[in-house]
């Protein structure tokens, strides 16, 4: 009998595990039948800036990829969501233009581990993406009602800050969240948000940054290392379009030495060991993927030189 890769164990699993309504709920179990890294193999945190807190340096972005409510994509997205957990991830970051990603966040992480002291256990990530002051609190209103417990606040695109700003400022002042943010994911912005930074001094910042984006390192990253802001990253891969400089080669041998054991850890790796850069938020839909992605924060970081040449290859 054929032996089935992961990926095909994977699929049979979900589709056996919705129809029987299966699910995984033990670390140690996730970790035998997909191979999550023990406690041993701890993810590796940064802190945020000023606060106490530390964050798992790889998080889940949900664009596109958790807009399904469909019975069998609900299943898939759960696993997602259970191996994520299991592998030490806290971060999630979604937006109500996500289409339903908001919606399917909240309820699958409502039904993880309903008897655990844990089942909240995540740093949620949202954004404010709209005009008008009414019109933006009734849409954070709405966040609130599908997540639950918000953790950052983001005005998304810096579309109508000075409006939203006095009222982030509020719900943190009043505890209902924790954090404040701006995000963008172009390069034309970077201008507009260092003029915000140096301002208003959000707690985060969320911008786009990779191994063939590098125009980030010459102001914006550096600023927010000096003004002790934390860093999320979006777009790693651009947006899928750099796995296709690389299709079908052959991973690089001085690669693996160096510790990287697939493309998507090189990209994220290379995001990763810029100093200023708190957490990269890679989205994913599919379970072997995510669990690619996870293991990008384990293990060594490339050094200068690495870092280069990782770049050239793209």
């Amino acid at each position: 009998m054929a032996r089935l890769s992961r990926r095909q164990f994977l699929r049979r699993f979900l589709l056996l595990g919705g129809a029987a309504g299966i699910t995984l709920t033990q670390p140690m179990q996730l970790s035998r039948l997909f191979g999550v890294p023990r406690p041993d193999q701890e993810m590796r945190r940064r802190p945020i800036p000023g606060y106490g807190e530390t964050l798992p340096v790889v998080g889940l972005g949900t664009w596109q990829t958790f807009d399904h409510d469909d019975p069998e994509s609900l299943v898939r997205l759960r696993t997602v969501l259970e191996l994520f957990h299991a592998a030490g991830g806290r971060v999630i970051d979604t937006s109500p233009m996500y289409g339903l990603s908001e919606e399917v966040v909240g309820r699958l992480r409502g039904n993880l581990h309903p008897d655990s002291p844990n089942a909240l256990d995540f740093f949620t990530a949202t954004k404010v993406w709209t005009r008008g002051d009414t019109a933006g609190r009734r849409q954070i209103a709405n966040s609130f009602s599908l997540l639950k417990e918000i953790d950052l606040l983001q005005v998304h695109n810096l579309l109508g800050f000075q409006i939203h700003w006095p009222y982030l400022e509020e719900l943190k002042a009043t505890g209902r969240i924790r954090y404040t943010g701006i995000s963008h994911y172009t390069d034309a912005a970077y201008e507009d948000l260092m003029t915000v930074i140096e301002k208003y001094k959000p707690d985060f910042v969320q911008f786009n940054y990779n191994v063939s984006a590098r125009e980030a390192e010459k102001k914006l990253l550096p600023l927010c290392l000096e003004r002790q802001i934390a860093v999320l990253i979006n777009r790693p891969f651009a947006g899928g379009e750099l796995f296709s400089r690389v299709k079908n080669e052959p991973l690089p041998a001085w690669m693996r030495k160096a510790g990287i054991l697939s493309w998507s850890n090189a990209m994220l790796k290379f995001v990763l060991s810029h100093p200023a850069v708190t957490c990269v938020i890679p989205g994913t839909g599919k379970p072997e993927h995510l669990l690619d992605n996870m293991n990008a924060g384990r293990g060594e970081l490339p050094d200068e030189e690495t870092r280069e040449r990782i770049s050239e290859l793209f």
